[in-house]
């Protein structure tokens, strides 16, 4: 009965992200321009929405956005996007991220995120040729409104600070993920 359950439980997550709109499925960038103008436009509303993110991104050395990530699951969950990476206010890369997860776990959602590469060092991790794994290497703070407020130029410590934004969907729970960063052409 329990494995039942289980398996219509995932045919309606299957069937609920076949059915979204289009507007909400995340469309794999065209090109290098169509993702460098999404990332750009990502920005400008990350900042018109957290003033603490447009107040590190001068002392960034890098910047890293996805701006159209999708995260679905239930039990098991994978996450899935592409990103443009900044800097000096130029693309000077693209790259997918992609995540597993388990546990307690269930629902589908879109989101883009920005990573906030402040040192040298947290660069040359993102640069290595085996990519960069999320939660190995240099520390990452993952920056909420609260956090944001007190923010000023001499608290910023940390390699990487992350801004998770435009979330929309329904996603709920706890668990354990591994995410991958890695360097693509386009």
């Amino acid at each position: 009965m329990v494995r039942t359950m289980r398996v219509v439980t995932v045919g309606l997550l299957i069937a609920t992200a076949v059915s979204m709109p289009l507007a909400a499925r995340p469309a794999a960038a065209d090109s290098a321009r169509e993702l460098e103008a999404d990332g750009r436009a990502a920005l400008r509303n990350l900042y018109a929405n957290q003033p603490s993110a447009k107040r590190i991104s001068p002392k960034a050395k890098a910047i890293l956005v996805f701006p159209d990530m999708v995260k679905a699951g239930f039990m098991f969950g994978g996450q899935i996007g592409e990103g443009v990476l900044f800097r000096g206010g130029r693309a000077a890369g693209y790259y997918n991220t992609v995540a597993g997860s388990y546990g307690f776990q269930a629902g589908i959602q879109k989101y883009g995120y920005a990573l906030f590469f402040m040192n040298n060092d947290a660069l040359k991790q993102l640069e290595a040729l085996e990519g960069f794994e999320v939660g190995v290497g240099p520390s990452i703070v993952i920056m909420d409104e609260g956090m944001g407020k007190s923010m000023t130029s001499n608290t910023i410590t940390s390699d990487v600070y992350a801004y998770i934004f435009n979330q929309k969907g329904l996603m709920g729970g706890m668990g354990i993920q591994g995410s991958k960063i890695t360097k693509i052409d386009k």
